[in-house]
């Protein structure tokens, strides 16, 4: 059975990960004392002497079991197929974080730390990172072609034939990698032999029982329509009495058309229907403490730049350097957000109801250079550190717009439940400036939903390559 195969494959990978951090070890004590050619230790000039082996080996045995506990609390022991890379890829990084530093703190309390090389501990903190990395992106490429050679497949029927139904065999088609074979359908309303991309109808949801008997299937997955909902306690009751693994896909996506999470609600399951990742309070704490440090760092970076900013604004055009303007952020409230001055002076009207578009004659000669390279926007930097904004979010809107997209665009106001930011996910893919509405939403939403350290510092290092140079912006 396929539970069996999976169990299998997570005590090999187990192995694997506990061979990866050995080997990793090994090569930081090989870069440290044999390439460096550093002391091993006072006693010891030699860095394969048995007393220097000794002693650097011996950490191993709180080293291996400590990493292969990190592994499994970041859940890199789940089921590959359809774990994202993306998210593995975060659990190895934030598993080797925390692992070094729990190392280097673990060698301090004991006091050891002034005779174990510091420069090991980074060099094993390094290698060990690429060698997992390596390795599970390996162990990932094997798995997905054995699954879509047909090998270590998951047989399963599907319950209800709903608009989930179709989404779920359309996604199953898409990605054979996932190694799920669909035997059929069960349903009430179609008639039997009736076909969906090669998915039959079989027979009806009351032959659930007979069906599970007669076969050996790995998994039953329930699709029924909202209408059927009224057969899901008789569906469940006739799964777990057969003891078969029981997936269930609600058919909710055109009423509810985002990633709900479940809690615990003394007994009670409470389903919330949008995961925000920063509504959490660790993960809103990161974040924040990332602006403060990260914000403070581009302030002075960038001041020699701003300083320029403010000599050219003032040689060019009159009026005030800074242009003070209303936006609505977290939580819907207003919030003065800083630029420099790239437009003549208007009055408050003018600029309330007016989208800025090209050829724009308010713009400046040197306004029109800081939009197109987005030195405008440095003051924000300012708006960050105060925590009015984010360096990365969703664009703030002025309260006019808001109003009129909240109106327009289903779930525009659900950007408001993170702070805005300076640069962003739909900015970083090309909806910066004059461009369509709906997908900048879209994009903005992903954020929300899909929110990481990573996703952060991937959206970081895409503004700096290429996102400060805009030729949407007029």
């Amino acid at each position: 059975m396929i539970n069996d195969g999976q169990k299998i494959l997570n005590r090999i990978h187990v192995l694997l990960d506990a061979l990866m951090v050995v080997i990793a070890y090994l090569c930081a004590y090989t870069m440290r004392f044999v390439v460096q050619k550093a002391e091993t230790y006072q006693w010891s000039e030699e860095p394969f002497a048995p007393e220097a082996l000794m002693y650097y080996g011996r950490a191993l045995i709180f080293i291996v079991p400590g990493y292969v506990i990190l592994y499994m609390i970041f859940g890199l022991y789940g089921h590959k197929s359809i774990a994202g890379r993306r998210r593995e890829i975060s659990g190895i990084f934030f598993a080797n974080i925390i692992g070094v530093s729990m190392l280097t703190t673990g060698l301090y309390i004991i006091k050891n730390s002034y005779f174990f090389s510091g420069y090991m501990i980074f060099y094993f903190g390094m290698s060990n990172l690429c060698f997992m990395i390596t390795e599970r992106s390996i162990s990932r490429i094997i798995i997905f072609e054995s699954n879509r050679r047909g090998k270590n497949q998951k047989k399963a029927i599907l319950v209800g034939f709903s608009g989930a139904a179709r989404e779920l065999i359309d996604r199953v088609l898409d990605n054979p990698q996932w190694g799920f074979r669909l035997q059929g359908i069960l349903d009430d309303n179609k008639e039997i032999g009736f076909e969906y991309k090669g998915i039959k109808v079989v027979g009806r949801t009351e032959e659930l029982e007979s069906l599970l008997e007669a076969n050996q299937l790995d998994e039953i997955i329930i699709t029924l329509g909202l209408s059927e909902y009224n057969k899901l306690a008789h569906v469940v009751a006739s799964t777990e009495k057969s003891g078969v693994h029981t997936r269930f896909v609600p058919d909710y996506s055109n009423v509810i058309p985002t990633s709900p999470f479940t809690e615990d609600l003394q007994g009670l399951p409470l389903i919330n229907i949008r995961h925000v990742p920063l509504m959490e309070w660790t993960n809103a704490s990161i974040k924040r403490a990332m602006d403060i440090i990260l914000g403070t760092i581009a302030l002075i970076l960038f001041s020699p730049v701003m300083l320029i900013c403010v000599i050219a604004i003032k040689l060019t055009s009159p009026g005030p350097i800074i242009f003070c303007q209303e936006r609505v952020g977290l939580h819907n409230r207003p919030f003065k957000m800083y630029k420099f001055r790239s437009m003549t002076v208007q009055t408050d009207e003018e600029e309330k109801t007016q989208w800025t578009t090209k050829g724009d004659a308010r713009v400046t000669k040197f306004g029109g250079l800081m939009r197109k390279t987005s030195l405008d926007e440095l003051p924000q930097i300012i708006n960050v550190l105060k925590g009015d904004m984010s360096l990365i979010g969703p664009r703030p809107e002025r309260p006019l717009f808001v109003e009129k997209f909240k109106e327009e665009i289903p779930r525009y106001m659900v950007k408001h439940q993170v702070r805005p930011g300076m640069t962003g996910w739909a900015q970083v893919n090309g909806y910066r400036g004059d461009t369509e509405i709906k997908p900048r939403i879209e994009h903005d939403l992903y954020y929300i939903e899909n929110w990481s350290v990573g996703l952060d510092i991937k959206i970081l290092f895409m503004t700096v390559f290429t996102g400060f140079v805009n030729k949407n912006a007029y």
